[in-house]
């Protein structure tokens, strides 16, 4: 596994996510259009609000992981699961290139 072209694609991730996080953040307290007269209206764009505000938990929470993954990266970590010191499989990795956790310790957490 090639970890600086990794580290280079999680850069990209993080910079990605974060563009859209800072989209996200502006949407949701940012609105200038006035509140809908219409009560249907109105609850449909208090939906679609919470819709967004729950992709911006979970972009925050993917930020912080790929943040980590970078973390261990540079500090020769990378690979290892961080509940039981094991190799994480690399197949594993490719597919979630921030996981920190081996696939048998990710799904006795889960």
């Amino acid at each position: 596994m090639n970890i600086d072209k990794v580290k280079q694609d999680l850069i990209q991730q993080k910079s990605e996510l974060q563009s859209r996080l800072e989209r996200t953040h502006k949407h949701l307290f940012s609105k200038e259009s006035p509140v809908s007269p219409n009560f249907h209206e109105q609850i449909k764009e208090t939906e679609n609000d919470e819709v967004v505000a729950a992709l911006e938990t979970e972009g925050l929470g993917e930020l912080i992981q790929i943040s980590r993954a970078i973390e261990r990266i540079e500090n020769g970590t990378y690979g290892n699961c961080s509940d039981c010191g094991g190799q994480i499989a690399e197949e594993r990795l490719i597919a979630i290139p921030y996981a920190d956790a081996c696939i048998g310790c990710a799904e006795s957490n889960s």
